[in-house]
């Protein structure tokens, strides 16, 4: 997937160079047309440059006199283009190229051959476009995590507070982005009852992971279905259902959330089994939450579905008082 969008990405910068060389064409041609001088001046100079080649050839051994004597008259042109350009209120960046980014000339690549900041942030902004999530990232990530919102008082039967069973599932969660790019097949199961934590700590993995230009992919189990359904039963579906369908097979991480809240039978126990084994199979991580305990999640889904997401996946329990409500 990330190679499609590298590819996209490439396309961009070439229509960027295009236009720009048009526009740079367009600009010289006019200060041409309005200081003839000017052209006179560019074509000496470039003939000096193969001047310099033929220098080289004949000299191998014993060029560099000669070249500085070259250098010299190129300084002495420039300079007298210079001068010609701020007589006719002509800036000197007007007959060069406007690059949007200059460290890698609009090509995505610095000198090294690395992919450049610029070229980093497309990706980047090419994830989050696929996400479905760019809305609520901002307000929820590690970083605005509050542990404090957890009671410290026991709950129940189980043994840890709601706040210790938080932290113990927060530092599972940040090895998760950590390791990410492991082929351990690690993938994570929420469960427990709404407001305790589930969807924040998802949209947390996935702030991390799309700021290193993953690509990620949020969609609920009922909105999976409608995309399934789309795809298989309509035969005039979109491109926008085309590419909603392949990102749940080949995104990096798929997290399906509400896992239970969709109409269950047989097409979607067999739907859901495909992506999920698909998944697991390319090694592709997944991450599901729900508001189904593991005996309700056996006695909704098929053998199959159950077997492979406990036998498969990490499971993070959550509970508590409904944090909403706390509020």
């Amino acid at each position: 997937m990330n190679n499609q969008f590298t590819k996209k990405i490439l396309l961009e910068y070439e229509k960027i160079r295009d236009f720009e060389e048009k526009a740079l064409e367009k600009r010289i041609k006019e200060v041409y047309e309005k200081i003839p001088k000017i052209q006179e001046l560019d074509e000496e100079i470039g003939k000096i440059g193969i001047l310099i080649s033929k220098t080289i050839l004949k000299n191998p051994t014993d060029y560099e006199i000669a070249l500085e004597e070259i250098h010299k008259k190129v300084e002495n042109l420039k300079q007298e283009k210079a001068i010609l350009l701020t007589e006719n209120n002509v800036p000197m960046h007007y007959l060069e190229m406007n690059y949007k980014c200059t460290r890698c000339k609009d090509t995505g690549f610095t000198k090294e051959n690395k992919k450049c900041n610029c070229f980093k942030q497309k990706l980047i902004n090419k994830a989050y476009s696929m996400s479905n999530m760019d809305h609520s990232l901002d307000q929820e990530n590690f970083q605005t995590f509050n542990i404090e919102l957890f009671s410290d008082k026991p709950f129940e039967n189980e043994n840890l507070t709601p706040k210790e069973k938080m932290q113990e599932n927060l530092s599972i969660c940040e090895g998760f982005v950590f390791n990410f790019d492991k082929k351990n097949n690690e993938n994570l199961l929420f469960y427990g009852t709404t407001g305790l934590g589930k969807t924040f700590l998802c949209n947390c993995i996935a702030k991390a992971l799309l700021d290193k230009g993953k690509i990620v992919v949020y969609q609920t189990a009922f909105r999976i279905l409608e995309i399934l359904e789309e795809y298989k039963f309509n035969k005039k579906r979109s491109k926008d259902t085309e590419l909603s369908y392949q990102l749940l097979f080949d995104s990096d991480l798929l997290i399906i959330d509400d896992l239970g809240t969709e109409f269950t039978n047989s097409f979607t126990n067999i739907e859901i089994f495909n992506i999920i084994n698909s998944r697991l199979i390319q090694n592709k991580k997944i991450i599901i939450s729900t508001n189904l305990s593991p005996l309700e999640i056996a006695n909704t889904y098929s053998d199959r579905v159950f077997s492979r997401i406990f036998g498969s996946f990490t499971s993070l329990d959550f509970y508590g008082k409904d944090l909403r409500w706390e509020k």
